[in-house]
């Protein structure tokens, strides 16, 4: 019997480590972020990519990435890099791993190509079928335009993330700086890129992840691009550097008032909805009343909480009779 597979795990925080760097490799076991992928694609130069397909089945065997998702995003289908980049990574570390990111993906064929391959895989080397998941990135117009059956087309699918360089290069956005909004426009730029992608997500239960922020010394505008992705209700955001990971646990996670106050509905619903809080459909909670889409909001509010680990600090009192 099949294991299911907890397709939605805790990435707040998804940390970029180039796949041929060691040195970077070694560190990100100890930094607190949710995620770490480990990358073969842009921060791989072309003659490094095999050795370093090697020396991530290494560090992903042999290193400590307790409470950590691994991932390894490979090269996109485009190249002639993607197929030695899942066989050997796979083959090699196939039960130390999480999940494969895929960038730049253009249509549902290349995640079901993706798909095949890693089941392949998992019958020889005698994995576990289907347990390592898909990180699919949209990172052009042609993959906005394909969300839906992008985020459709494989039970693996985990996560849709947006590829904010790429995309921007890609629809000729007048900014340089990824992330930033292009002069002359006066809303959001990327409201509906953003939009387009959580709705997708959501659509299939998946979860939707923001993607980097290139000025790595500037805290205040990553809090800022994290924050809009985040008021959103984007899962998490990557980040490039050790600095930004506390900032995108922060903003991705409840504020103690938030959690503690969503427990509080769902304690209170359940309650009042029993027999000895009355059957009610709908009720007071001090000065707000709570009903069944309170509860529905609560839940991801306190979903989002435990996945961070946070502990309530506040109790339902039942009213006296």
């Amino acid at each position: 019997m099949t294991t299911p597979v907890n397709r939605l795990r805790p990435r707040r925080s998804c940390l970029a480590v180039p796949g041929s760097n060691p040195r970077f490799l070694e560190k990100a076991q100890g930094l607190p972020a949710d995620q770490v992928f480990l990358d073969l694609e842009d921060a791989c130069a072309p003659l490094a990519k095999p050795d370093a397909r090697h020396t991530i089945v290494k560090f992903l065997n042999e290193g400590d990435w307790t409470g950590k998702t691994r991932v390894v995003r490979v090269n996109d289908w485009t190249t002639h890099w993607t197929y030695r980049d899942v066989v050997t990574v796979v083959e090699g570390a196939g039960q130390n791993l999480d999940c494969i990111m895929l960038p730049k993906v253009q249509d549902a064929q290349q995640v079901v190509a993706l798909d095949l391959l890693l089941t392949q895989i998992e019958k020889t080397m005698g994995f576990e079928v289907g347990k390592i998941g898909i990180e699919a990135q949209i990172e052009n117009a042609k993959g906005l335009v394909n969300v839906d059956e992008i985020a459709a087309a494989s039970p693996r699918v985990e996560t849709i993330i947006f590829g904010p360089a790429d995309f921007m290069a890609s629809i000729n956005m007048k900014s340089l700086v990824v992330g930033e909004q292009p002069p002359g426009y006066p809303a959001d730029a990327y409201h509906y890129i953003l939009m387009r992608i959580l709705m997708a997500a959501r659509t299939h239960d998946l979860q939707a992840i923001d993607g980097p922020y290139l000025q790595i010394r500037n805290q205040e505008g990553y809090r800022e691009v994290a924050g809009r992705a985040a008021a959103l209700g984007f899962d998490g955001k990557w980040v490039l550097h050790p600095d930004q990971v506390a900032a995108a646990n922060e903003i991705f996670s409840p504020s103690q008032e938030d959690f503690d106050h969503a427990e509080l509905i769902l304690d209170a619903y359940e309650y009042y909805t029993s027999e000895a809080g009355g059957k009610k459909g709908s009720a007071m909670l001090g000065d707000e009343m709570i009903d069944e889409a309170s509860r529905k909001m609560a839940l991801v509010i306190s979903g989002k909480g435990r996945a961070a680990g946070m502990r309530r600090t506040s109790k339902f009192e039942a009213p006296e009779a």
